[in-house]
């Protein structure tokens, strides 16, 4: 189908505003969108359909029109309700990107558009899309998801924890999610569920901060309606997922004022009392998609995630929860998924307004001490703060290798050459709080040749192990 045919459909009454020259291009498929921004969500050679919402300025016209041509739509169907013309602006970009543009009558829906398009374009499969294209319709209307899962039967939109976003929730969502994050490729088929997963955003979203869409049956055996299907339901799935982060604005707000203690978060927003969790990631999660992904871990229905300064920072109802716990084990989860991203996360005790910049506080405090360990996922809660280990976390990492070289390096080259195993003596020593008894049992060792080893590690490092000073010494040089 061409572009000049829409100018045969009498329904439609579509009339050029500039482009004539251009009316050849194909059309694929049609597209409604009032994203300033909708190229990743375009393959190409659409119609694109929209109603100017997002429209504040001329410059508004020429971002658009850009990501149109870039996506390589072939043409573009406006009408501006409110203003009630089409704006010279938006002409001249179209022109400057040589996009045909057609104005569409005040009076024809754009569902209306859409439906004579898709008729044209697939009559065997016109019954399906219109169905489809209702529901889109009915989406868009916000009505939500269910409104297009009803059309493809045992279809699930799930979370990569395994929460159900939209459709029933599946038998075993858990086993959906662990595939969908350790399968080689995607779309992948889950045998022991004949069910195939889809992602939903693009390619190179991680997919710890994806949705995707389980469907029945194996997707390397389907016809290619299908398949196509299923790429179009994940596309909708996506735009549904980017209409709820534009809605989600409010929780931004709560954390920034939460922060600065400016229009503190009313009790309907946030019951009283609170915890904070911070988190930060080392790796390919960019911030947006950190957040994402703590959205998802913390326990709580709503949660209240943004960002500060780059970190994620959620603020959770504790209700006699364990928090720091139940995000353990969500990100515990979502590890394989990582795909090499260290996740650093502390919490916070519990707080009320006003204290809760406070909590933030001591959950990025928490979330420093997190990053500084080795473990791909680490969570700190706040009790840790009132121990050595803080004091540890703070000291520049090359204070903390001379410190520990000082003091051990005699003793492990002592081992490499004789085998001695003086260091694994000196931590045993130091558990058991100087008991020679309960050292040497152990060690399965006699008493005295745990003091002869004790002898040659004082004698090597000028120490004396009866001394508190050189013991917490000792103690420090092993924990770092």
């Amino acid at each position: 189908m061409r572009l000049r045919s829409l100018l045969a459909m009498p329904g439609l009454r579509l009339e050029v505003v500039t482009g004539e020259d251009e009316l050849d291009r194909p059309i694929r498929w049609v597209v409604t969108t009032d994203l300033i921004d909708p190229g990743r969500y375009l393959r190409g050679r659409e119609l694109v359909l929209t109603g100017l919402v997002w429209r504040t300025g001329p410059a508004d016209s020429e971002a658009f029109v850009a990501a149109l041509a870039g996506a390589g739509v072939s043409g573009l169907a406006a009408w501006d309700l409110t203003l009630g013309a089409i704006p010279d602006d938006l002409v001249a970009a179209c022109r400057r990107h040589r996009l045909p543009l057609f104005k569409v009558p005040e009076d024809v829906a754009f569902a209306t558009v859409t439906e004579e398009v898709v008729r044209h374009l697939s009559g065997a499969r016109a019954a399906d899309l219109t169905a489809l294209l209702d529901r889109h319709r009915r989406l868009v209307e916000g009505t939500g998801l269910g409104a297009v899962l009803d059309l493809v039967g045992h279809c699930h939109v799930l979370a990569p924890t395994g929460r159900a976003v939209a459709g029933p929730p599946p038998a075993d969502a858990t086993a959906l999610a662990a595939a969908f994050l350790t399968a080689p490729r995607l779309p992948h088929h889950v045998p022991g569920q004949d069910m195939s997963v889809f992602p939903v955003s693009p390619a190179d979203t991680p997919r710890v901060a994806d949705w995707f869409v389980a469907l029945e049956g194996d997707f390397a055996e389907w016809p290619p309606e299908r398949r196509t299907m299923a790429g179009e339901l994940a596309a909708i799935v996506d735009l549904e997922r980017a209409r709820l982060r534009t809605d989600d604005r409010s929780s931004q707000d709560i954390v920034t004022a939460a922060f600065s203690g400016d229009g503190l978060p009313k009790t309907e927003d946030l019951p009283a009392p609170v915890v904070a969790v911070a988190a930060s990631a080392q790796g390919s999660l960019r911030p947006g998609e950190l957040r994402t992904v703590l959205s998802e871990v913390v326990p709580a229905a709503c949660p209240v995630v943004g960002l500060l300064d780059g970190e994620a920072v959620a603020l959770v109802p504790s209700g006699g929860l364990d928090v720091a716990a139940a995000v353990q084990d969500a990100l515990g989860f979502l590890a394989p998924g990582l795909a090499g991203t260290r996740v650093a996360v502390g919490v916070s005790g519990a707080a009320v307004p006003p204290d809760l910049r406070g909590a933030i506080e001591e959950a990025r405090h928490a979330r420093r001490l997190a990053a500084t360990r080795p473990s791909p996922v680490c969570v700190v809660r706040h009790e840790e703060l009132a121990t050595h280990v803080l004091l540890l976390a703070s000291v520049p990492e090359d204070v903390r290798r001379m410190f520990r070289v000082r003091l051990l390096d005699p003793l492990r080259s002592y081992d490499e050459v004789h085998g001695a195993d003086l260091v694994r003596t000196l931590e045993t020593f130091l558990r058991n709080s100087g008991s020679w008894t309960r050292c040497a049992e152990e060690l399965h060792l006699h008493v005295n040749s745990v003091r002869y080893r004790v002898q040659r590690i004082q004698d090597l490092t000028g120490r004396d192990l009866s001394r508190m000073e050189d013991r917490v010494d000792f103690f420090l040089a092993l924990l770092v």
